[in-house]
């Protein structure tokens, strides 16, 4: 049995964070408590190897370069090509201007890779213009909020590549996965903004449906965008290049694309910006997830997986009741914490579990980050909720009138996920083949 005193670092996370520190701060802080005045039998070395380990793994490199590339596509045009696209197939629906918000998150996925960055960015470039063709401010960021939702879903994002690395499996597979998930989230907020724009008369972009051709051509206009996602995993399912590489060849992809094909791009102005975005990024995601391996160190320390896994296992042997509470503990983490953290620090406790009752590993991922995106739009400290209402002005108190539709159609969603694998997993089998067990 695990004693209160051995809880401590648990609590001191929470406590940490709620006073004001930064995630990575509270686990670093809460495990070197730990090891310096409650159990001084593990020497403080063996801590600070743990960190410089957890960096050194070549996969990581995926993220710094699928970041990197999200930065040269937004610097490149590329993003506002994909943005001329998604107006061109949803601007004749009532809400148009909502519709190709929910559109433009679901494409941009595969470019950001990051629900706050994808966030960020539609905060400051949708919702002025929502706001002046009619739409109410508190709409337009509950929108914007809940669309980024999809963004981390939809390959490669970065929380697909966090997953990945603590699992130890297939990164191809895991990007097929999120495919079906993604489309699934930006369907069913397509739908809720219809009822809604209908109900309150919320104005079109275009008066017409516009003509098969005019949606080609600004397919083929868009297509260096649009096929960016694809391209990766087809050249992963190849055996053209790994992951890691995938994200090199990507970067370098949209460097061509950015620069010789829409002519935006230009190394003496975009360089340093894209850079400097690619620290910010990546420095982001890799602190948390060398402080939630760190704070993994301690909780395998005092054997917390382990009591975890035989505590769930004594209330339930049924795999769907089992995802049920990991439904609710991961929301209840997802909103309080940012989305890699809270994958780092759960997966490894549950994923033992979830391997024990027989539930496909790439299931239970895509369960766990739709899950966290979800509570990331969700009060009290939803960090995409923070994010919009904070670069839109939007109080909260009005953004949570507008946004609970789309939490209830994203619950669905996830519902939906839950209990039905085969949507999760029939693209990896399709491209990969069936995986073993």
């Amino acid at each position: 049995m695990i004693s209160i005193v051995q809880l401590i670092p648990v609590f001191l996370v929470f406590i940490f964070y709620f006073l004001g520190m930064p995630i990575v701060y509270a686990l670093f802080g809460a495990t070197f408590f730990y090891f310096t005045f409650i159990d001084t039998t593990s020497q403080s070395w063996l801590i600070l190897q743990t960190v410089m380990k957890s960096t050194q793994s070549f996969s990581m490199l995926a993220i710094p370069f699928f970041i990197m590339s999200g930065s040269v596509m937004n610097y490149g045009g590329i993003s506002e090509k994909m943005m001329d696209f998604a107006e061109m197939v949803t601007g004749h629906m009532k809400g148009g201007l909502a519709q190709v918000n929910v559109l433009l998150s679901m494409l941009m996925g595969g470019c950001s890779g990051s629900a706050n960055a994808d966030c960020a960015m539609q905060s400051k470039m949708l919702v002025p213009e929502m706001e002046r063709r009619g739409y109410s401010k508190a709409f337009s960021a509950a929108i914007t909020a809940a669309s980024s939702a999809a963004t981390p879903v939809i390959p490669p994002g970065v929380n697909l590549i966090v997953f990945t690395l603590i699992a130890q499996i297939s990164l191809g597979r895991t990007f097929a996965a999120g495919y079906v998930p993604g489309i699934l989230m930006a369907v069913s907020m397509m739908i809720t903004v219809a009822i809604i724009a209908k109900k309150r008369n919320y104005p079109k972009t275009r008066d017409k449906r516009p003509a098969a051709k005019e949606i080609l051509k600004q397919a083929f206009i868009s297509f260096w965008g649009l096929f960016f996602p694809f391209g990766i995993i087809i050249g992963m399912r190849l055996g053209m290049f790994t992951p890691s590489e995938g994200g090199a060849v990507a970067v370098l992809y949209c460097f061509i694309i950015g620069g010789l094909v829409y002519k935006r791009l230009s190394l003496r102005k975009h360089l340093i910006p894209i850079v400097l975005d690619t620290i910010a990024g990546t420095s982001s995601v890799v602190l948390i997830m060398v402080a939630a391996k760190v704070f993994g160190y301690y909780m395998t320390w005092i054997n917390l997986p382990k009591i975890v896994a035989g505590g769930m296992l004594g209330l339930t042997d049924n795999k769907y009741v089992f995802l049920l509470l990991c439904n609710l503990i991961l929301l209840v983490m997802g909103m309080f914490l940012e989305g890699g953290a809270a994958l780092m620090i759960i997966t490894p406790l549950l994923l033992p579990v979830s391997r024990q009752l027989g539930i496909n590993d790439y299931h239970f991922g895509l369960v766990a980050i739709v899950n966290i995106m979800i509570g990331g739009i969700t009060p009290p400290f939803g960090s995409m909720m923070f994010t919009t209402c904070g670069i839109t002005k939007c109080p909260i108190g009005d953004f949570l009138k507008e946004v609970w539709p789309f939490i209830l159609c994203l619950f669905i969603v996830l519902l939906l996920l839950t209990f039905c694998p085969f949507l999760i997993t029939c693209v990896p089998d399709l491209l990969y083949g069936t995986a073993p067990g």
